[in-house]
């Protein structure tokens, strides 16, 4: 008897321990539903040929013009410029194998994206372009334990007149906006990270698989990828404690049809929805 007394108790503590570490925050809700029911621009409403390239001023001129929200991506340059730019690496986009990190903005300003004229841009000027006419997802890139990045960024968004909110792999980014701007609506991005292993190695790829580090940043919604939703962590949020939930990266209608009753919000690219969709 005393034995299995001992063993609720050590299941019933590790329930506990669990569901703290995965568990949202919950004070913020009502202000996270203005993010909700969008449809939001992977990289900008970039073309699939890349005509007009991911993460360009033209591709987000085009997100602005249709009217949907913009997801995008920053880091830091050399120099400690907050850029719009996805990859580690100029590789894909630029045809040379050198990390952003390591380039100042003035040196990025001679690589083109994709072989067109446009170039890579300043978080700032895209703000601008922007100014408040749809609501921004902005994903920051965190690939180290130095919280510099939110710094800057969050320097050039209290200027910022518009809707936005935050988002990223890194738990220590949204610790970092939990501990100096609450006020600001966070989520945290994952997926199935464990196959194949993310940077970062397989134990922190595990641990963000399952939202096991949400006691770090407390987010407000999760941003999860469409085709790893049977996630127990992700279902735990979602089910039963109303996490509002963002899909990524859908690339067709059909998707984008089977996606809508399963998500709050759509990052889309690839394709521009033909219908008037109500989220």
């Amino acid at each position: 008897m005393k034995t299995l007394l001992l063993t609720v108790c050590i299941l019933a503590f590790l329930f506990c321990l669990y569901f703290y570490c995965i568990m949202p925050r919950f004070s913020r809700k009502r202000e996270a539903q203005r993010f909700l029911h969008h449809l939001f621009a992977h990289r900008g409403l970039f073309t699939p040929d890349q005509s007009i390239p991911e993460n360009s001023m033209p591709a987000f001129a085009n997100a602005v013009r249709h009217g949907y929200g913009i997801e995008l991506d920053i880091q830091l340059t050399k120099d400690k410029q907050v850029v719009v730019f996805h990859d580690h690496t100029l590789t894909r986009m630029c045809g040379i194998d050198l990390p952003v990190c390591e380039l100042t903005y003035e040196e990025l300003q001679s690589f083109s994206l994709m072989q067109t004229q446009e170039k890579i841009p300043l978080f700032a000027d895209v703000l601008k372009l922007v100014n408040g006419k749809v609501p921004l997802l902005i994903e920051i890139k965190l690939p180290t334990i130095r919280t510099e990045t939110c710094v800057l960024t969050d320097a050039l968004l209290q200027k910022y007149q518009g809707d936005y909110c935050i988002e990223s792999f890194n738990p220590l980014a949204l610790g970092w906006y939990k501990k100096h701007r609450k006020d600001v609506i966070r989520g945290q991005l994952s997926a199935n990270l464990t196959h194949p292993v993310a940077e970062g190695g397989y134990i922190l790829s595990f641990l963000v698989k399952y939202l096991l580090l949400n006691f770090i940043g407390r987010p407000d919604f999760i941003a999860y990828c469409y085709k790893d939703t049977q996630n127990v962590s992700f279902l735990v949020n979602k089910c039963l404690c109303h996490t509002p939930t963002f899909a990524w990266t859908v690339r067709s209608e059909q998707v984008l049809e089977a996606s809508l009753p399963k998500f709050d919000s759509i990052i889309f690219d690839s394709f521009v929805p033909t219908n008037e969709y109500s989220m």
